[in-house]
């Protein structure tokens, strides 16, 4: 990054571990609650079956939120490492099981470096949370461009977010959420990606492309 938004290493790995720790606690407390129910004396057969099912569904969260994580903000692999597209599309359906918006994951089956695949994943975050009442993501991949449309009712580019990737936020106002924009857009940079999320007619899009192509003039 050339402007003045810019995290030390320190503070970058703290709210990149405060964002993991804020999608896996809510599956991990759910699970811990319904186990207090299940060990209940007073519980009755039922009550317990419905505990174990909370215990079961929460589990399959919280594991796919991990799996997604390892891959978007881990290491996911050695250093250099390339990753299935094919196998990073199951880990995103596995993510959105439970999430308002559902996702069609149009990438081609091939390998990619691994930072690629990793920006894949944190635009599909970006997009997730231009539809938070729910809607359609589609995921699809061309070469060295990579899109990301989300269709759903009042699509919206939140302003924080749009604040972040243009550079203008103040790092004192950067959070376990606003993070992840922050990182997405250290992803594209160190792929020589221009990384963009705008307004396309009712849906939201996010767009990362060669700098030479992201800045050369519409036909």
């Amino acid at each position: 990054m050339t402007d003045a938004l810019r995290l030390s290493d320190l503070d970058l790995a703290a709210l990149l571990c405060s964002r993991v720790c804020h999608d896996i606690i809510s599956p991990a407390g759910a699970i811990a609650n319904a186990l207090e129910l299940y060990d209940d004396p007073d519980m009755d057969a039922e009550t317990r079956a419905t505990a174990l099912d909370m215990v079961r569904n929460s589990a399959r969260t919280a594991t796919a939120r991990l799996k997604f994580c390892r891959i978007a903000f881990g290491a996911a692999g050695s250093a250099g490492a390339h990753i299935d597209l094919s196998e990073a599309g199951e880990t995103a359906k596995a993510f959105m099981h439970d999430e308002k918006a559902k996702l069609d994951w149009q990438a081609p089956r091939e390998n990619r470096p691994k930072q690629q695949v990793k920006l894949i994943l944190n635009m599909l975050l970006m997009a997730m949370a231009g539809v938070p009442r729910g809607g359609l993501v589609t995921v699809s991949v061309e070469g060295d461009a990579f899109t990301v449309r989300a269709k759903g009712d009042r699509a919206r580019v939140p302003e924080p977010m749009a604040e972040v990737l243009a550079g203008r936020a103040a790092l004192e106002s950067l959070d376990a959420r606003l993070v992840q924009p922050y990182y997405a857009r250290i992803l594209a940079d160190a792929a020589g990606l221009e990384l963009a999320m705008a307004m396309d007619g009712e849906d939201v899009l996010v767009t990362a492309r060669p700098r030479d192509a992201a800045a050369a003039p519409a036909a």
